[in-house]
């Protein structure tokens, strides 16, 4: 009877500790954070008894009336502050908590990607197989592989990093196309595939046979840094927006004028189609300003182009006058030959997407502009909201499935 009575008490003891285990707990009191509800709602929670005021300030958040995307959490009575939000469409978003003015994240959530400086807690929600959502999860699929690859730029005189997908099935042989996709500033070889879900996109397109199995190569375009912040001999500085923090300070143009070193090393490592029709570029901001100069550099090399809010800027430098992109390419003969000797040579794809609220919007459409005028084809994408991820996880979702087809 004793041995029955001890077993059964050993037996809540560790029945106990496992239901504590797979709890977060703060002081005995549960913080699940962030809870998705089945239709779409999403609540926050963080355990702070002594703090007086809790704010959510994420893309989550309906905008308030001065644009700030930022809600007041309530407190109970045991120092549980809360909030849930209105029912939110299939996304990755991303949010922070600010604690009596403190910007924190949430310590309930261990899922979080930098932003340049900032690190963010996100979660997502998919409401069918069907949605973004969906497309940007790790689904039961087969998975490509990630590789942090350094390679030599004699162009830069340094030896530099830059991030390959490659897909599932890779190592059995056959060769395979390659899609360059390059990050905006602030931005390094870890964007995409952290902020911008690259693998996992290209992973469930592939399985689903919406896009053709593919190489993806993230470079550097910092061309004053071997590599992410932290991850070179440089040090642990701070990022900063224009990757200004280096030895030197990178010019507008050194990307473009480099980037001859990467398809190099990329067709003498990997299993490549070494021609045009195997090869695509595209980039956001100031990556979409980088295809744009490799378009005008290296005519023939590149098949497909993507320009995702694109920063364009010309004679190498970022003008500073008030005159408007159109106006600068028409005083430019020599990028008028260059697009006029890029359209020549029919590429298969020019692709333009940007935001309606973008803030980079009239420059796109300087360039669509000329474009009209001179009968230079190109497809054009305008979506809701300004210069953000969620549009270039989407555009990179979009102009993936049209590659190499």
């Amino acid at each position: 009877m004793g041995k029955r009575i001890f077993s059964a008490v050993l037996l809540s003891i560790i029945t106990t500790i496992v239901a504590f285990s797979q709890e977060k707990l703060f002081n005995h009191v549960k913080v699940d954070s962030p809870v998705i509800h089945a239709d779409g709602r999403v609540t926050f929670q963080l355990f702070a008894p002594n703090a007086h005021e809790v704010v959510v300030q994420g893309d989550c958040i309906v905008p308030e009336k001065d644009g700030q995307q930022r809600a007041k959490m309530v407190k109970d009575e045991r120092g549980l502050w809360s909030y849930t939000t209105s029912i939110l469409g299939a996304e990755l978003y991303s949010y922070c908590f600010q604690v009596d003015g403190v910007t924190m994240n949430d310590p309930a959530n261990i899922y979080m990607n930098r932003d340049i400086s900032t690190y963010s807690n996100i979660f997502i929600v998919s409401k069918s197989k069907d949605d973004c959502g969906h497309l940007y999860r790790v689904n039961e699929v087969l998975h490509g592989n990630i590789s942090k690859v350094w390679y030599p730029s004699p162009s830069l005189k340094m030896n530099r990093r830059m991030t390959i997908y490659t897909p599932a099935n890779y190592e059995k042989g056959g060769h395979y196309p390659v899609l360059y996709l390059l990050h905006g500033a602030g931005g390094d070889e870890n964007a995409w595939s952290e902020l911008g879900r690259a693998a996992q996109i290209m992973d469930n397109l592939i399985a689903e046979g919406k896009a053709k199995p593919m190489i993806v190569v993230m470079p550097n375009g910092n061309t004053n840094c071997q590599a992410a912040p932290g991850e070179w001999s440089f040090g642990m500085y701070t990022p900063s927006f224009m990757g200004e923090t280096g030895p030197k300070k990178p010019a507008v143009t050194d990307m473009a004028n480099s980037f001859l070193d990467i398809v190099n090393y990329v067709d003498s490592h990997y299993r490549t189609i070494k021609e045009r029709c195997g090869r695509a570029i595209c980039g956001l901001s100031m990556g979409g300003g980088q295809t744009f100069n490799v378009s005008r550099l290296y005519p023939k090399l590149f098949d497909f182009y993507g320009l995702f809010s694109a920063g364009l800027h010309l004679n190498g430098k970022i003008e500073q006058n008030s005159s408007s992109l159109y106006d600068q390419i028409q005083h430019d003969s020599l990028i008028q030959v260059q697009l006029e000797q890029l359209f020549k040579s029919k590429p298969r794809c020019y692709w333009i997407a940007i935001g309606r609220d973008d803030f980079l919007w009239q420059m796109n459409a300087d360039l669509r502009k000329y474009f009209d005028e001179h009968h230079y084809p190109y497809r054009f994408y305008q979506t809701e909201g300004g210069h953000v991820w969620r549009n270039w996880r989407l555009y990179l979702s979009w102009f993936a499935p049209i590659l190499f087809q």
